[in-house]
């Protein structure tokens, strides 16, 4: 169980500095948030030369496919050692940094480019990275950052919080945060982005599957390769957590399509430029 007085930039410190669960989401989530990086890479303009900084770059996902497939100039950032080692084994050739997303090492106007590729929901203060992406920006540069969308449309995610819902508790005892899904509405982006001091602010729909193995997998999944969803689901009653499993197993399963399991996890892409 979480502390009490924990912060939630330590709660999510130390949740993604465990060994365990950087390899989890590596195994089971990445090969979903892998898909929006096309679009995010687009939307932030990344082609050859560009400079490209990648907030809560995690084990490398975006900051390599900026580099290897477009040819970029590219430094991943991230508050855990634990995630830029796998980083750097994964990539050698790549630069990754130590840093929190609120307070970036690096000089104004360093960047043509900043992306985050699902940072946004682990960030304890979103709008303190939209400043510091300003900042390290240059006139004409771009932020793009994706998010979850809704649990409306991510049919993973509302199979999961439905069956806590349905059979345990939502308000448990976890540091407070901001709401996981703050960004997933695009009239918030927009706004987010436009006080923060960007303009032409676009956001997208971007369709994402996730394709699972068998009914066991998205419980498997949160357990072990996410922090804040892990720590909701820890904190249920034993007996209560039984019945969420069995729930989340069967609404799983009555996606099974010809011995293929396919959940729709849509995301949402938004980019601002800075004048």
């Amino acid at each position: 169980m979480t502390e009490p007085d924990t912060s939630f930039r330590d709660f999510e410190h130390q949740g993604w500095s465990a060994q365990e669960v950087a390899v989890g989401y590596h195994d089971y989530l990445s090969r979903v948030t892998a898909q929006a990086i096309g679009a995010l890479l687009d939307a932030a303009g990344v082609g050859r030369g560009t400079q490209v900084v990648d907030v809560a770059t995690g084990a490398g996902y975006a900051a390599a496919a900026a580099a290897a497939e477009r040819g970029a100039v590219v430094v991943g950032v991230d508050f855990s050692a634990t995630q830029l080692a796998l980083a750097q084994r994964q990539y050698p050739a790549i630069e990754f940094r130590e840093g929190d997303a609120g307070a970036l090492p690096f000089p104004d106007s360093s960047f043509d480019a900043v992306i985050s590729n699902f940072g946004m929901p682990h960030f304890p203060d979103p709008d303190a990275f939209l400043q510091e992406a300003f900042r390290v920006l240059r006139s004409g540069g771009r932020l793009a950052f994706s998010a979850w969308a809704s649990p409306q449309e991510g049919v993973g995610f509302g199979i999961i919080y439905g069956a806590v819902q349905a059979h345990g508790r939502m308000d448990v005892p976890l540091p407070p945060g901001p709401n996981f899904f703050l960004f997933s509405d695009p009239a918030q982006c927009k706004r987010s982005l436009h006080e923060a001091g960007f303009q032409s602010a676009t956001v997208a729909k971007v369709p994402q599957v996730w394709r699972v193995a068998s009914p066991d997998v998205p419980f498997e999944a949160i357990m072990k390769g996410t922090v804040r969803a892990a720590a909701l689901l820890r904190a249920q009653t034993p007996e209560a957590l039984s019945l969420i499993r069995e729930e989340i197993r069967k609404a799983t399963g009555a996606y099974a399509r010809n011995g293929a399991i396919e959940l729709m996890m849509p995301a949402v892409v938004a980019v601002g430029e800075r004048p």
